[in-house]
């Protein structure tokens, strides 16, 4: 297993360097914004293109690296990445910028699949449960850590789109320097939406609300705080502390869904991430260390409502079409990143800055309405028939799902299985 991880060091470099500059620039982009006094709901507009531009990606990016190449696709996605983030303080214009959001989005997307097919292409039978792990951990350290580097220039100034192009262009080394085969790319198969609802309607309204949730915080959530009065350093802490309770909460609360009932697991985890959400709106900046703690705990229970979706949908599949229906849920969470944002703004703009967390308790309210009825008028899984509990992240490509330890389909690529056999001649 360390000599898989040491081959990946290029990789994960490259995630590192990715992830955290564009966890930076949208955190970046929600200030600055703020800071042009663009009112709220015209903000959410902007802001919702990246994950218009994300959802597009997924879709089609595929078809422009089987045709280009992956290291020749993996160059320009990010130098695009990294030209737009420079282009933003060129003209202050919602067109432009809504413009550049989607493109960002796309090309963030392309870059994502790249990097992640080349991750499952290392992954072996015995040790994929593990690099599926490690990849979340890097995305959401490196994630957190983008937060953090808001610190270093004032966001009215050009020098903080610039770090960030550094960052995104940056990322192009290792892997352009790897001497890693180009794995094979296959379009992942999805189940439609209405036929995955009718078998885990529950999962499908998961994965939907989630991406409400998550990605209306993340667009709104810099904007909200800089309402609020928040300096810019207190906002970056503000955000990172979000996203590490994501992390953090992940693992505990799966133990929770391999001892009991998911759906019910899922009904408590919304209704206190509901109120959460309700102390948040009634808490003033005038005490950080409260808002802090509730936020995190908001955004921590909420982040783990679309990996238990995934496990409520996979307990109704069968092995051979987990894959495709994580791919389905996916696209689920993806449009409801879209929704989020704009729905968040508008409320914040008719509401204040506690329209974003009375609008996230809404959302969680119907969810858990939904799945209470669920409960009470289809049968359970029994706990002892659950597939095990896996801590999926949302913020990937389809490609990653084929690490699922629960994918019975997985099949190691060829460079894997010489690896392998030429470790057995060598302990042999």
């Amino acid at each position: 297993m360390t000599r898989m991880v040491a081959s990946l060091s290029a990789l994960l470099l490259s995630i590192v360097l990715l992830v955290s500059g564009n966890a930076f620039l949208m955190t970046l982009l929600g200030i600055r914004l703020s800071i042009e006094a663009v009112s709220p709901d015209i903000i959410g507009w902007v802001l919702v293109c990246y994950s218009i531009g994300f959802v597009l990606g997924t879709l089609y990016v595929h078809h422009i690296i089987g045709r280009v190449g992956h290291i020749r696709a993996f160059a320009v996605f990010a130098a695009i990445a990294a030209v737009t983030s420079l282009m933003y303080p060129m003209a202050i214009s919602m067109v432009f910028w809504a413009l550049l959001r989607v493109l960002s989005g796309f090309t963030i997307a392309g870059v994502l699949v790249v990097i992640e097919s080349w991750f499952s292409s290392r992954a072996s039978n015995s040790n994929r449960g593990a690099m599926f792990a490690v990849y979340q951990i890097v995305f959401y350290l490196s994630a957190a850590g983008g937060q953090l580097i808001i610190n270093v220039g004032d966001p009215a100034n050009f020098m903080p789109f610039s770090i960030a192009a550094i960052l995104l262009t940056l990322a192009l080394v290792p892997l352009s320097l790897t001497r890693m085969e180009a794995p094979v790319i296959e379009q992942v198969q999805r189940i439609s939406f209405f036929t995955l609802a009718r078998e885990s309607f529950t999962g499908v309204a998961g994965a939907l609300i989630c991406g409400v949730l998550i990605g209306g915080f993340y667009a709104m959530g810099p904007v909200y705080a800089t309402l609020m009065g928040l300096d810019v350093a207190k906002i970056s802490t503000f955000m990172a502390s979000a996203i590490i309770a994501a992390m953090l909460l992940a693992w505990p609360l799966g133990r929770l869904c391999d001892r009991f009932d998911r759906r019910r697991v899922m009904f408590w985890v919304v209704s206190f991430a509901a109120l959460a959400a309700v102390g948040v709106s009634f808490t003033g900046a005038d005490n950080l260390w409260q808002l802090t703690l509730l936020v995190g705990a908001f955004t921590g229970l909420s982040a783990t409502i679309y990996p238990i979706s995934v496990a409520i949908t996979n307990d109704r599949m069968e092995s051979t079409r987990i894959v495709a229906a994580s791919a389905t849920l996916l696209l689920s969470y993806g449009v409801g990143s879209v929704i989020g944002p704009i729905v968040m703004a508008e409320l914040i703009n008719l509401l204040g800055p506690k329209g974003l967390f009375l609008g996230n308790a809404g959302f969680l309210l119907v969810l858990a309405i939904v799945t209470s009825l669920r409960i009470t008028y289809t049968e359970d899984v029994a706990v002892e028939d659950q597939e095990h509990y896996v801590p999926a992240m949302p913020e990937t490509s389809s490609v990653l799902t084929e690490l699922d330890p629960r994918n019975t389909e997985f099949c190691e690529s060829p460079e894997v299985e010489e690896m392998h056999e030429e470790s057995l001649r060598q302990t042999g």
